[in-house]
């Protein structure tokens, strides 16, 4: 008997990557409407940055949605009736993200807190459930690496 799926559940299902109807249907429609949001905000202040690439990390971690240039820029994980999005801060991020400390909200400054530090950065891991947690997204993604001049 197949259990049912949690809330953070990974899809794991491994023929192929998932399509949009079924990030749709695995994260809800709400958390859909923030992946659909962050994914068209990468698009415009990135233009032909980035393509999207999905990976498959087994069993338990399941499919995700990786930015990557030379070096990653995030991670959007689709989770049972929830989006999550990976953001890995090195020594300059991090230095950068302690300078603003007190100017990001609260909420992100206890996940960065809590973040395990790795050889290769902080892996900082944001559930986006409100306008406010893209915003946050954002303002990091930003910081990581400022878009490229639109002139």
């Amino acid at each position: 008997m197949e259990q049912s799926p949690r809330i953070g559940d990974r899809i794991t299902e491994k023929l192929e990557p998932p399509d949009d109807n079924t990030v749709r249907d695995w994260v809800g429609q709400k958390a859909f409407v923030h992946w659909v949001e962050l994914r068209n905000w990468i698009g415009a202040y990135y233009p032909g940055v980035f393509a999207p690439d999905w990976l498959y990390a087994g069993k338990k971690r399941g499919w995700s949605l990786r930015y990557k240039k030379s070096k990653a820029f995030c991670t959007f994980l689709p989770e049972y009736r929830r989006f999550s999005v990976l953001v890995v801060l090195g020594r300059a991020e991090r230095e950068k993200f302690e300078q603003r400390r007190y100017g990001w909200r609260s909420h992100l400054v206890n996940l960065y807190d809590q973040a395990k530090t790795y050889p290769d950065g902080k892996w900082l891991t944001a559930a986006i459930s409100s306008a406010a947690d893209r915003h946050d997204v954002t303002e990091l993604l930003t910081m990581k690496r400022p878009p490229p001049s639109r002139g």
